[in-house]
């Protein structure tokens, strides 16, 4: 009887999105357990901001008391690179899963491929940042232009959460396709934001009011200036233009519309941002009013024009009956306009945001990498 392979599993970062992905985890070991030959997941390292949990011997740890195990641990906390050596010395197989948006341990991505270490990961920081770095990250990938033997890097929940945007994005242009436009609502908290502002059957309450709504519902971050300013759309569109083929810098090297109203930048705290922003409703009232009079309603978008290489993240007004307008919720919604779909685009979409959702992106990833180690 065949006994099947082992492969090595660490996990960084245990918030949401990791607990999501430890659940998961849980289930995919049981079913991957039960396949002939079998698969053996062994997770093997646990890691947070101040505690580490690993295990001596590369002995498995049970995914359902670590979260416990990992509260009792009173050992000094390790530098992250004797972290990446340990794992560098398993007996098999190791996979990375990286749940923080740490760039410091972006930075190590080369590093840690190069010792046969593969990565799946949420961490938009990571594929955002620098040129330089998304280069050297997939210079040093198995599946990028590194040699065999270094380890494979996924990041499908870098952009939509689990849905499959990269992956689509991909293969129409691995498999030749010329990709044109792309278009859409990149954002959970600023879909919801606007679709609640400015409903397409009307009405809708005051940007301020929104905004505070969406951040009791806990769509926002803590400082829902973290939302507005447009940078998370903005890492996000970095991403998607370099897997066209543009060479964007960075997510500061293209027009990011910031919704944060000059005054307020400086503001000490969220809550003192949220106290004050009804200050300025009569601007984004006017916006409302502007595209309310042409039939339209406006909207938080990304777009990226590959033939002008123009790279750009705003408001922009839309007529009702468009996808966009359409939108309902948190959802997010990506159009891929190509060659070969005309002026019909494809189009995805679905939640973009939460726990559960990216950590089956991230989930979903590590069958990829599973399939690959041999």
């Amino acid at each position: 009887m065949a006994t099947g392979k082992t492969i090595y599993i660490a996990v960084v970062g245990v918030g949401g999105v990791g607990q999501a992905f430890l659940g998961q985890l849980a289930q995919l070991q049981q079913r991957l357990a039960k396949r002939s030959p079998p698969t053996h997941l062994n997770l093997i390292l646990v890691r947070r901001s101040t505690k580490q949990l690993s295990s001596p011997g590369y002995k498995p740890i049970n995914i359902g008391t670590v979260l416990a195990e990992l509260d009792k641990v009173t050992t000094p906390f390790p530098q992250l690179i004797e972290s990446v050596n340990y794992l560098a010395k398993a007996h098999g197989k190791v996979v990375l899963v990286d749940n923080t948006s740490d760039l410091d341990f972006a930075t190590v991505y080369p590093l840690v491929l190069s010792k046969g270490i593969s990565i799946v990961t949420p961490n938009k920081k990571a594929f955002s940042h620098t040129f330089s770095l998304w280069t050297r990250i997939f210079e040093a990938a198995a599946n990028g232009s590194g040699p065999e033997g270094n380890g494979f890097v996924f990041h499908e929940s870098s952009v939509g959460a689990g849905l499959p945007v990269l992956s689509t994005l991909n293969e129409l242009v691995e498999t030749g396709d010329e990709v044109t436009k792309i278009e859409g609502v990149f954002s959970g908290t600023m879909s919801f934001l606007f679709n609640s502002f400015q409903p397409v059957a009307g009405g809708g309450g005051t940007f301020a009011a929104e905004v505070k709504k969406a951040k009791d519902l806990g769509y926002t971050e803590p400082d829902p200036r973290d939302d507005l300013n447009g940078l998370d759309v903005a890492r996000k569109l970095t991403i998607l233009a370099r897997i066209a083929g543009l060479p964007v810098e960075s997510p500061t090297s293209f027009p990011v519309q910031s919704l944060i109203p000059a005054e307020l930048e400086d503001c000490k705290s969220g809550d003192e941002f949220l106290a004050r922003l009804p200050e300025f409703d009569n601007r984004m009232d006017e916006v409302k009013a502007k595209a309310a009079k042409e039939g339209k309603v406006v909207r938080f978008v990304g777009s990226i024009n590959v033939g002008s290489k123009e790279v750009k993240v705003g408001l922009e007004s839309f007529d009702k009956s468009h996808p966009i307008a359409a939108l309902k919720g948190s959802d997010n919604i990506i159009s891929f306009y190509t060659k070969r779909y005309g002026s019909n685009p494809l189009i995805i979409q679905g939640a973009g945001a939460g726990g559960e959702v990216t950590a089956m992106g991230v989930t979903g990833d590590l069958i990829k990498v599973i399939k690959l180690l041999r």
